[in-house]
């Protein structure tokens, strides 16, 4: 487990007993590279992560898709997997949002997962397939993190809980894409203020803090 992790207040019984990397791998989920995905301020309109001392961590929203959303079985798969693709960008995102200054920490250290909102697109006022198109995401959230609706559960049981979260799904929105999730997580309020103390509350960086992770 993560240093910070072993160290939190999750309770022996809620303790993940699994390193999500291995999880990651075994779903062939690419984490890429530094270069790739840690990238400066400068000419950034808004922030994809932002730590907050208290140990919450906010992830941007991301809209992926073919497009709006309608109850026919093969669109809602479509969207199911749109919102998995998702997932795993969200899960790339956070790695290196945790990793990227050197503190210590990594996905290991997440201590569960608070809340997701998925905003599906459709025009189609009665549509009420949201909530369906929204569990390729929470699935894929509970496959890494842990939950009983994940790939790795048994019966509806996994190891661990945490990547079970509070939700809403809501269709009737218009967009060139399916859904737009957002999530937010925890991890041990004393990682967190590392962060913070080290490189600042947000990702995409400042160019200073930049310039003291990279030497460039």
């Amino acid at each position: 487990m993560g240093k910070y992790y072993d160290n939190s207040i999750i309770p022996d019984f809620l303790r993940r007993n699994f390193n999500v990397y291995d999880r990651i791998n075994k779903l062939s989920i690419d984490l890429g590279s530094f270069e790739d995905n840690v990238k400066t301020l400068k000419d950034s309109e808004i922030c994809t992560e932002i730590f907050h001392e208290s140990g919450l961590v906010y992830l941007s929203g991301h809209g992926y898709g073919p497009g709006q959303m309608y109850d026919d079985k093969s669109r809602i798969t479509e969207g199911q997997k749109a919102a998995e693709w998702i997932a795993n960008s969200m899960i790339r995102r956070l790695h290196w949002a945790i990793t990227c200054g050197g503190e210590g920490g990594d996905l290991n250290d997440v201590l569960y997962t608070v809340k997701a909102i998925g905003m599906v697109v459709s025009t189609d006022v009665s549509f009420d397939g949201a909530p369906a198109v929204m569990n390729g995401f929470s699935r894929r959230w509970q496959s890494v993190f842990g939950g009983g609706k994940g790939e790795f559960s048994k019966n509806g049981l996994d190891t661990s809980f945490s990547g079970v979260h509070a939700r809403s799904a809501i269709g009737g929105f218009t967009g060139r894409f399916s859904i737009e999730p957002e999530i937010i997580v925890a991890i041990p309020p004393d990682l967190s203020k590392e962060i913070i103390k080290n490189r600042g509350w947000i990702l995409p960086l400042s160019p200073e803090a930049y310039k003291k992770i990279t030497n460039k």
